[in-house]
Formats: structure tokens, C-alpha cells, sequence
């Protein structure tokens, strides 16, 4: 680690999560100075097990995949700092960046920082309890597979609600959409989709979910529905606060937009994994990640020869 008196970093990266940590064990492997901070809020340690990610037969839980990629990164040189960093400023080429009372400065900086789910509304224990059990799912793509033909709820309202809806149902004939706070504000196209695949509209509020034994329980005004498994769509907040402050394009949503290389519109800025326009997946966000890190050290390499 650096101290802002010490020499900059090649690159500062924020979040280590899959994207954060490739991009760190890609960088190290460059023979490049580099750092990761990490507020622990990576949506990979929320997965009980996931059966997407090739390699794994059986599948592995998000928490040791992590553990496993900070162990290889930290093999490299590349260990992990845990604080949250609330500010990022230029000085002339540099990037300094503070978390508590300690700064770092960097050649350049790839935020890897995801998405926060908007949850539904419960209990927190509740919440966690729910995930754990599977009860509680938030990436139909992700593990859509392990509810097939169950009986399962969407939380949702308008075009995301639709969406997951319809998504679901190619896994199972028994799904519900559940708007929130009232009515779905579907339009006539959405709601004739919606009634031709099946799916079946109830309106909220919804009361703080539940659970009784090995169901969830989502209360609305005239009945108390039971489901396998419940999949909120009710959107997402984007970590990208720090890179919108220093000018970095995003979309409405708050996903930085990059080009090919997963440069961000700031020069020394680039950004991978969830928190950039994408896909949403541990594999494309370490896909993302290995091109923005050879993007790193082919545009340093370009201002400077590196050399050993």
C-alpha cells in the first residue's frame, strides 16, 4: 500500500468483488504497483451457490469464490484494504483518492464498485435469512434454473416488473407478479403478454414479507400468497457516484458508459463489472475486467516505457 507522500500507484481499483479482484491478479501479474479498496458490499458474497460459473461442477458459494480470488490475488502482491473511499480528486494526472483518514494516489483508476439491490420490503434478519435459503432471489439468470416448476412470486411494477416476469416463466407455469404499491402500470401490450403466458397479476401494497417453514409470504390487501421463491425487480443503485463526480458519463440509470476497452469518458478512468452497462454476470464482469486491465497497462505503457 501507498501513503500519499510515497510514489503513486499504477492503479488505485475500487471494489473486490469478481470484477475488482481479476482486474487486480491481471494488474499484478503486469508487475504493476497497484491497491484495492473494498467497502465489502459485493453482491457475489450474497449467493448462496452459484451454479452458473464454469469450473465448479456442483456450484460454489459466492463468499469462497471471493475468498479464493483475494488468496490468488494476494499471491501476486495484490492484497485487499478494507475502507469505503468517499472522495476521488485530480492532481494533474494523478488520481487521489481518501477513505478515512488515509489517501492514495494512482496513475490510474478502475472502479469496480457493482450494484446495490433495491429490496423488498422485510425484516433485515428476515432478508438474509430468506437469501440463505434461497427463498429470496435476485438473478432469475443466475439461478432461474434451480426454481424450475415452483411456485414463484415477482415483486414488481411496469416494464421491470413485466420483464422478469415473462423471463420466469420459461422456468415454471406458476408465476405471480405482485406490484409493490399498488397498481402494476402495465401498458395494454404488457398486460396482453403478461394474461397469454399465464402469469398472474395481483395488486399490492405488499406488507413486510415472511416466512413460514419452507415458503414466503407476501401479504396483500385481500389474501396472503405462499411462493418456493421470490424474485424482486425493483431496480438497482449504482456505485458510480465517485466516477460522476469527476465527469464520467453515465446513463439515467447511473451505469458508467465505456467504450470496447472499458475506458469510462475521464482519461485514466475505467470501469468494470456491474457498475458499468452491461450484462450483470460474474463471468462477464471478469471478462470486462481482464480487458480493462490490459487496457491499464497498455495505455500506461504508452505514456511511459515499463520496464524491469
Amino acid at each position: 500500500m501507498a501513503d500519499a507522500e510515497d510514489s503513486p500507484l499504477d492503479c488505485l481499483v475500487i471494489g473486490a468483488g469478481p470484477a475488482g479482484l481479476t482486474a487486480a491478479i491481471y494488474l499484478a501479474r503486469f508487475h504493476l504497483r497497484v491497491a484495492i479498496v473494498d467497502a465489502g458490499k459485493s453482491r457475489a458474497a450474497l449467493i448462496p451457490r452459484t451454479h452458473n460459473h464454469a469450473g465448479y461442477p456442483g456450484g460454489i458459494p459466492g463468499t469462497e469464490l471471493l475468498r479464493l480470488m483475494r488468496e490468488q490475488a494476494f499471491q501476486f502482491g495484490a492484497a485487499v484494504r478494507a475502507g469505503c473511499v468517499e472522495k476521488i480528486e485530480r492532481d494533474g494526472e494523478l488520481f487521489v483518492a481518501g477513505f478515512g483518514e488515509a489517501t492514495l494516489r494512482a496513475r490510474s483508476l478502475l472502479l469496480a464498485a457493482g450494484v446495490v439491490n433495491n429490496p423488498p420490503k422485510m425484516a433485515p434478519e428476515i432478508h438474509d435469512a430468506a437469501l440463505a435459503r434461497g427463498l429470496l432471489r435476485y438473478c432469475p439468470i443466475c439461478d432461474g434454473y434451480e426454481v424450475t416448476d415452483k411456485k414463484i412470486g415477482v415483486i414488481g411494477s411496469r416494464t421491470r416488473g413485466h420483464d422478469e416476469a415473462l423471463f420466469l416463466r420459461m422456468y415454471s407455469r406458476d408465476v405471480t407478479l405482485i406490484a409493490p404499491d399498488g397498481g402494476h402500470a402495465l401498458s395494454d401490450a404488457e398486460q396482453a403478454r403478461l394474461e397469454e403466458a399465464g402469469v398472474v397479476l395481483r395488486n399490492g401494497p405488499c406488507a413486510p414479507l415472511r416466512i413460514n417453514g419452507d415458503r414466503i409470504l407476501v401479504q396483500v390487501p385481500d389474501d396472503t400468497l405462499a411462493f418456493d421463491t421470490v424474485y424482486p425487480a425493483l431496480g438497482s443503485v449504482i456505485r458510480s457516484e465517485l466516477a460522476v463526480m469527476l465527469g464520467a458519463e453515465a446513463t439515467d440509470e447511473g451505469c458508467l458508459v465505456v467504450d470496447d476497452h472499458q475506458r469510462t469518458s475521464v482519461a485514466g478512468l475505467y470501469a468494470a463489472g456491474d457498475v458499468a452497462k452491461g450484462l450483470d454476470q460474474i463471468s462477464h464482469a471478469m471478462g470486462e475486467a481482464g480487458v480493462a486491465a490490459t487496457t491499464i497497462r497498455n495505455d500506461l505503457a504508452a505514456k511511459r516505457p515499463l520496464l524491469r
